[in-house]
């Protein structure tokens, strides 16, 4: 029994300490060609009124609640949700917008839990299309580095990039 608890004990550990050299900080990044010019494809991204349109998480919760301020696209544009507990609740505010090859986001969620992120989106002319890159970076604190060792960003969030992009290209190729 004091052996069987030993090991248990020795594992966790293990874990703690393996988890302790985790990166700080995550970066989740997904991209995508999109048969359509730069600046259809950013103005889809840099008004968040049109989010409703191709945001894989625009439709997990049909009664959402959403707010609008600020400006009305690019830099100072905000957006706060509130929704069931897979939509959770949080904002989103434009910092920086260069039309038409970025926009810079600061995410902060406050349910499920708390977290503050930075969301990127880089649009690349490539000939007849436009390669979107949608990247999100944010800190792992311990805890976050811990939950890591079984769930990481990178799975929880990438396929809802490639899906978000999926739309946001059915979108713009119209």
């Amino acid at each position: 029994m004091i052996a069987a608890i030993s090991v248990v004990i020795v594992l966790i550990g293990g874990l703690l300490i393996y988890a302790a050299t985790r990166p700080d900080e995550f970066r989740v990044e997904r991209s995508m060609a999109i048969s359509a010019p730069p600046d259809r494809v950013f103005s889809s991204i840099n008004d968040f009124r049109l989010w409703t349109g191709w945001s894989p998480w625009e439709k997990i919760d049909p009664e959402l609640k959403r707010s609008y301020s600020g400006a009305a696209s690019g830099r100072g544009a905000i957006y706060e949700w509130e929704g069931n507990n897979k939509a959770g609740k949080g904002r989103m505010e434009i910092t920086e917008t260069s039309s038409p090859s970025r926009v810079l986001i600061k995410l902060d969620f406050e349910k499920p839990f708390k977290a503050n992120n930075m969301v990127e989106f880089v649009l690349e002319s490539a000939g007849d299309s436009t390669k979107v890159t949608w990247s999100m970076t944010g800190r792992s604190p311990f805890m976050m580095k811990v939950m890591s060792i079984l769930m990481n960003m990178d799975r929880m969030v990438g396929g809802d990039f490639e899906k978000g992009l999926a739309n946001l290209k059915a979108l713009a190729e119209k």
